[in-house]
């Protein structure tokens, strides 16, 4: 018999919230001037799920990129409102998750002051364990080591066999299968459903509803 599922944790950006446009828009306006004419979003979609930082590195060729992350933040909270949205079905799925008393978590290499600012901004905050938002401020080692997953895991007292980790990112798909959790790719990934069968993603939704049925709920 398969253990129940009784924990749901999901990456932010491009699983359950629709940032992708003022991400690749904050690091277009950042690097003006740093990076080549040709520059644009196909180089940036790839590497999207890494830390700021590891992106500034990789684009730039900067060691020090202190300076332009600043730059990125500035941009991004500025346009943050404008751009960002909550993708289909995630607000009623969450309710419903919520009200079946499953925990529901938060696991993203975003920092807390736009995580928890997305969250409310769409309407999601309500539904998640306070303690279980798990940011790049709060672990040594980010995605796709392990340690972020197990944080919010064990924030729950959760069952990793009975939890799930929802991404958009291999980076997510890899985190949750080295923390013994259950991963899940959504459809909707910029980087396409093929990367994450390949990163090793157990399950592939094309609607967060999908979710009920991995659940138990229908």
């Amino acid at each position: 018999m398969t253990t129940k599922i009784r924990t749901v944790l999901f990456d932010l950006d491009g699983t359950i919230m629709d940032t992708n446009e003022l991400i690749i828009q904050s690091f277009m306006h950042a690097l003006k001037g740093i990076v080549p004419s040709d520059f644009g979003r196909e180089h940036i979609i790839p590497s999207m799920g890494l830390p700021l930082t590891d992106q500034m590195q990789l684009f730039s060729g900067i060691e020090d990129v202190t300076e332009l992350v600043a730059a990125y933040r500035e941009i991004n909270l500025r346009l943050h409102d404008d751009y960002v949205k909550a993708f289909p079905y995630v607000q009623e799925v969450m309710a419903r998750l919520q009200a079946e008393g499953i925990q529901l978590g938060i696991v993203t290499t975003k920092m807390r002051l736009t995580t928890e600012r997305g969250l409310r901004y769409v309407g999601l905050y309500e539904y998640i364990v306070p303690n279980a938002i798990v940011t790049i401020e709060d672990v040594a080692h980010a995605k796709p080591h392990p340690e972020p997953v197990q944080k919010a895991v064990d924030a729950l007292g959760a069952n990793p066999a009975a939890t799930l980790m929802v991404g958009d990112s291999g980076v997510d798909i890899e985190s949750a299968e080295a923390a013994g959790v259950i991963s899940v790719g959504v459809a909707w990934s910029l980087k396409g459903e093929a990367k994450l069968r390949e990163s090793g993603a157990r399950h592939i939704i094309h609607d967060m509803r999908d979710l009920y049925a991995i659940v138990g709920l229908e």
